[in-house]
């Protein structure tokens, strides 16, 4: 009697992922975790585990020269473009550098450095007479400079008591006197004087002043720092108070030079508070910063300055830990590249002594200076670092936080004039290639292979982004300008199938799969069913790659399958008429047989079409050994 020997059913394994994470760019695509990708060009975060593909950009304006810096002060937006300032499309300054430049708010004004003459733009008083009227301009600080008192209780012929710094910024400066009942010639402390007109001041009785005019009530030996009345001006009426108040001018040598010349600021004050502009980046100065008057952006005394570290390692950045001003420098400082100062009030004279070092990578490039949240992030040879905590001793130090993409990160050939900027929960970092790698401040995940690092935060990147500069408009949209002389604008309704194009052309986005190699790598794998789920659209859809033996093919598209219909959009190439607008689970029969390994990529390259990846699987069979 026949007998029949029925094969024993084959085992079907499941590859499932149901947790998108970011990119890989470090490891070999066998090695890399299966909710990360090895390739995901122009894909992001939607929520934490589901990724989509970034939105697209329009233009919102054509400028003469790259795109050196966008700034707000309130509602108006002042563009940098080339050697011009421009509001409104309309320039309102020329003769900037042509280079990138910084601002900040404060106290009301916008305060611009570009390494050439420092401006300032707000709303500015102009008194005549008795009437105050108030206009916006544009204007180099100097020009309105505060005039501080340098010294007081002067005898006409020398002495006196020290009061405030003479003004870097500013040319002017006061000197009050003690009058005599005789003397007519009063000795200023500097020569030299410049060829500005000299103001004087007369007390005739308590809590009034009265102008002299030169030429008539006085004389002026600007060579010999002399004022000479015609009549001694005399006694003071009130007993102890100075009467006599000159205001004149010198021009010192590279004073004013020494603030103009900056290319980088921050805030920061006594006891952490926000009240005085630091800067630095003076290329003849490049260990030094100064610091401004209490609220008085117009006001850089020639005594308030540091001198941080060596003189052959830059100040590149600032950063602000607690209480503190943390100032990155370059390469050159032994390890202890990041100084600590802690401002303090001696009496009522501020003082921003050193207070300790941190160990950490050199900072690579002024503008990419960040806080993620609450944590400062900055560039430097090694990637993308934060300032932290140690765990253990409570000293702080830096930290890498790229630790996914800084194989091709670093790889980029002009790092160096990077600009980084962050928007909601995302650190953007613009190599100036039209690429752009990001930080999600919203998902980290500890990386065993980078033990010195608390976490890593999740990464992706986007191509054909051309950003020199990025900032955020007034209705909290992405915006960047290139080095073309236009700016642009993202789209924000992720929603909207028009968000999806790049000045009408097809975002390419895409989400390989890394290497699925079965329980036993070593076996023979066939490849026979996929099932994905996207995100709803009405115009949506996927096209399926496989990997065999390094070519490519297409094993599945979806066509109109993802869709569902609406009368707002119509796409006769692609319609479903189906009204379920949940997201959508596509399934389908493939076949990549005989082979030790597989990968997969999904791609949308279409038009105006959204992209979400909610989940995937793959079934496969493991049958006999693999052979090549």
């Amino acid at each position: 009697m026949a007998t029949f020997n029925i094969p024993a059913p084959v085992s079907r394994s499941v590859s499932a992922i149901e947790d998108f994470k970011g990119v890989d760019l470090n490891s070999s695509p066998t090695n890399v975790s299966l909710t990360r990708s090895p390739e995901a060009p122009n894909m992001i975060r939607d929520v934490p585990g589901k990724v989509r593909k970034r939105q697209g950009y329009e233009l919102t304006g054509t400028y003469s020269g790259r795109i050196n810096g966008v700034h707000r002060l309130g509602e108006k937006t002042l563009i940098h473009a080339g050697t011009s300032l421009y509001l409104n499309g309309t320039v309102i300054r020329s003769g900037l550098a042509d280079e990138r430049s910084v601002a900040r708010q404060f106290y009301g004004k916008l305060f611009i450095f570009d390494g050439k003459k420092a401006l300032c733009y707000g709303e500015f008083e102009t008194k005549s007479g008795s009437t105050t009227t108030k206009t916006w301009k544009i204007c180099a600080i100097e020009d309105e400079a505060y005039i501080p008192t340098i010294i007081i209780s002067r005898f006409p012929s020398g002495g006196g008591k020290t009061l405030e710094p003479i003004n870097l910024i500013g040319k002017k400066f006061k000197e009050s006197f003690l009058g005599t009942e005789t003397d007519k010639v009063y000795q200023l402390t500097t020569t030299e004087l410049s060829s500005d007109a000299v103001s004087v001041r007369v007390l005739v009785k308590e809590g009034e002043w009265t102008d002299r005019t030169e030429g008539s009530h006085f004389t002026v030996n600007r060579s010999a720092g002399t004022v000479t009345f015609t009549t001694a001006p005399g006694v003071s009426p009130v007993t102890g108070m100075d009467n006599v108040e000159i205001t004149a001018a010198k021009v010192r040598d590279g004073y004013a030079d020494k603030i103009n010349k900056c290319r980088i600021m921050s805030l920061y004050g006594v006891n952490g508070s926000l009240d005085r502009m630091f800067v630095s980046g003076n290329p003849e100065f490049q260990n030094y910063d100064w610091y401004c008057q209490m609220a008085d952006g117009f006001y850089f005394g020639d005594t308030w300055y540091s001198v941080l570290g060596q003189g052959n390692s830059a100040i590149v950045g600032y950063s602000i830990i607690n209480d503190r001003l943390a100032a990155h420098k370059s390469e050159s400082e032994e390890g202890r590249n990041i100084i600590l100062r802690r401002g303090e009030l001696n009496g009522e004279q501020a003082s921003f002594s050193i207070v300790g070092t941190l160990s950490g990578r050199g900072a690579l490039c002024r503008h990419t200076f960040e806080y993620l949240g609450s944590e400062p992030l900055f560039l430097t040879d090694l990637g993308v670092m934060a300032i932290t905590a140690a765990d253990l001793t409570g000293e702080k130090y830096s930290q890498n936080r790229s630790f996914f993409i800084n194989n091709a990160l670093l790889a980029e050939s002009n790092l160096k004039d990077s600009f980084a900027f962050t928007w909601r929960d995302f650190y953007l970092l613009s190599v100036g290639t039209g690429r752009v790698y990001i930080l999600d401040g919203l998902q980290k995940t500890y990386e065993k292979n980078n033990p010195y690092s608390n976490f890593q935060y999740e990464c992706y990147y986007w191509d054909n982004v051309p950003a020199r500069i990025f900032w955020e408009d007034s209705q909290g949209r992405l915006c960047f300008g290139d080095a073309n002389g236009k700016t642009y604008r993202f789209y924000d309704d992720k929603e909207n199938q028009k968000s999806y194009n790049d000045l009408g052309k097809a975002i390419v986005a895409r989400w390989d799969i890394p290497d699925l190699s079965g329980k036993a790598f070593y076996k023979n794998k066939t490849f026979r069913y996929l099932s994905l789920r996207l995100a709803p659209a009405i115009a949506t859809g996927v096209e399926v790659f496989a990997e065999k033996k390094g070519l490519w093919s297409r094993v599945y598209d979806s066509g109109a399958k993802a869709m569902y219909f609406d009368f707002t959009y119509v796409n006769w190439e692609k319609i479903n008429f189906s009204t379920d607008s949940t997201p959508r689970t596509l399934a389908a029969k493939i076949k990549v047989k005989k082979v030790d390994k597989a990968r997969f990529s999904l791609r949308n390259e279409a038009l105006n079409e959204p992209f979400g990846l909610y989940m995937v699987a793959f079934e496969f069979t493991e049958n006999g050994y693999y052979r090549n």
